[in-house]
């Protein structure tokens, strides 16, 4: 979008670009990076999903320690966890040397009593869980997280919202308010994530208001899309 950088500053950078690390993406660390130079970004972080059970982050996060870095690009490096459960815990490997930030993602529902998918939270919601119960659960999970792991990253945050038949624009002010108090009293980024067109107006605005550090993302799986921005760039403008 022709100008777009000098009024919405965010775009100057991908905070959430996946490589092969990740088995669900294609383009390796060096093709990110050359996407990122090409496209005109000053930041870019690298990120790659994680489990309990994984040993690579130190080869990760050598690998990306040995990247030539073009002139003008800073790179980051971050690894993506889910968040398990209401109490905010996520699925975190031991030995995190050297990654920047942790992003935080609601990849399934945060339950009472661990990660519920998005089928179970639609039958629970059925069968008697209230829409109110639901999105004070969720609230709960990502403040709670952002208080275990300060100083980290929210990504593509309520994205399950309507994975479960919920819209965001049910969490109204006050839970909203909670959040981004929360978030800016924590150090947390919120990422507005292309992929799945996140958080909503509503939600960057208490961020704003809040003073909370938004940055843009792709949540890019391949290096074509780094960069390329058409939701991010709207919902950030809409708000504006």
């Amino acid at each position: 979008m022709p100008g777009v950088d000098d009024a919405l500053p965010e775009l100057r950078g991908d905070h959430h670009v996946h490589s092969t690390f990740s088995d669900d993406a294609v383009s390796s660390l060096e093709e990110n990076v050359a996407a990122a130079h090409a496209a005109g970004l000053t930041e870019l972080r690298l990120v790659d999903h994680v489990r309990a059970s994984t040993s690579w982050v130190p080869d990760f996060v050598a690998a990306v320690a040995a990247l030539e870095v073009p002139d003008g690009l800073t790179v980051h490096t971050g690894v993506e966890a889910r968040i398990l459960d209401a109490s905010g815990s996520l699925d975190l490997p031991a030995g995190l040397r050297g990654v920047d930030r942790i992003l935080m993602a609601d990849h399934q529902f945060p339950g009472s009593d661990g990660p519920w998918s998005p089928a179970e939270t639609a039958q629970r919601l059925q069968g008697g869980l209230t829409a109110d119960d639901a999105l004070d659960l969720l609230v709960t999970a990502l403040i709670e997280a952002m208080r275990r792991y300060p100083g980290n990253q929210l990504a593509h945050c309520f994205s399950i919202l309507p994975k479960v038949g919920l819209d965001e624009s049910l969490l109204g002010a006050e839970r909203l308010d909670a959040w981004a108090q929360t978030a800016a009293a924590t150090d947390t980024l919120v990422e507005v994530n292309e992929k799945w067109g996140c958080p909503g107006t509503a939600s960057i605005a208490a961020a704003r208001a809040a003073g909370v550090r938004l940055v843009a993302s792709t949540d890019s799986h391949v290096a074509t899309d780094v960069g390329r921005y058409e939701r991010v760039a709207y919902l950030l403008q809409k708000e504006t």
